[in-house]
């Protein structure tokens, strides 16, 4: 059974799209698939937030930036969000879903290392947390 998980953000641009891969790319054999979305989407993707992927080999052209309403009927185990402002303004989800907060600084609009950070962080902070919560 697959079990589904939601990285929430403002933008769906930069952390929220990176976090989707890294969980797709390291967790898909646990049988856990990462959608993302955001609360008021920027509709692109940040091309840094894409390089690090094609980088690490994590892209798919399957990513976009997505409103939460386009994945609404979807069943999640978990929510996360990785920006305050979506942790403010998280819906509700049905079946009491789980909801946790992690945090990261957005990268946009800073150098192409700020982004490397930012995979790094949630390469190493979210993943794990994840893998002890589903």
């Amino acid at each position: 059974m697959i079990k589904n998980i939601l990285i929430l953000c403002t933008g769906n641009s930069c952390r929220s799209i990176i976090a989707e891969a890294l969980v797709n790319l390291h967790l898909s054999s646990k049988g856990i698939k990462a959608y993302s979305a955001g609360v008021n989407p920027s509709n692109k993707i940040n091309q840094n937030a894409k390089k690090v992927l094609q980088e690490y080999g994590g892209w798919k052209d399957e990513y976009y930036s997505k409103d939460i309403k386009q994945i609404q009927n979807i069943d999640f185990e978990l929510v996360i969000t990785v920006c305050n402002n979506a942790k403010e303004v998280c819906p509700v989800f049905p079946k009491n879903t789980k909801v946790l907060h992690i945090g990261f600084e957005d990268p946009d609009g800073k150098e192409y290392s700020a982004f490397i950070d930012t995979y790094n962080q949630i390469k190493t902070k979210l993943l794990p947390s994840v893998s002890s919560c589903i």
